[in-house]
């Protein structure tokens, strides 16, 4: 379950609809109401946060962001631009780093897509959105 004031609009986000496990994108939120518009890719609904999960970050999801693969002998980095994100052994997305210009964070726990999203809006004010 996911807090929605994570959620900003054009995250991708995991959603039970009825039963049925898909993958969506946040429209908007309504904080009154604590709902999250999300377009399914079928239609646009509202979903409590109960029924929205964080899609795991991993080589598809960062392909599908736009992000181009290389592999070193001491790991793996993928890059969109001058933004970086390195992971230290293929496939094993619990450790990684991040940069862009000065700004590096480091992280030693998995992070999900809509998290890799709103960091990458964070340090270079642009929205990442699948491409």
């Amino acid at each position: 379950m996911l807090k929605l004031n994570e959620l900003k609009s054009g995250d991708i986000v995991a959603i039970n609809d009825e039963g049925v496990n898909r993958e969506g994108v946040v429209v908007k939120t309504s904080p009154q109401e604590h709902k999250a518009l999300i377009n399914n890719g079928i239609q646009e609904y509202w979903f409590g946060p109960e029924e929205i999960t964080g899609l795991p970050l991993d080589d598809r999801q960062l392909a599908r962001l736009g992000f181009v693969k290389e592999v070193f002998d001491n790991g793996v980095k993928y890059k969109k631009d001058s933004f970086r994100l390195a992971i230290h052994h293929p496939d094993d997305f619990s450790s990684m780093e991040l940069w862009w210009r000065e700004d590096k964070r480091i992280f030693n726990h998995n992070i999900t897509v809509h998290q890799l999203q709103n960091l990458f809006l964070d340090m270079t004010k642009v929205h990442l959105e699948a491409v």
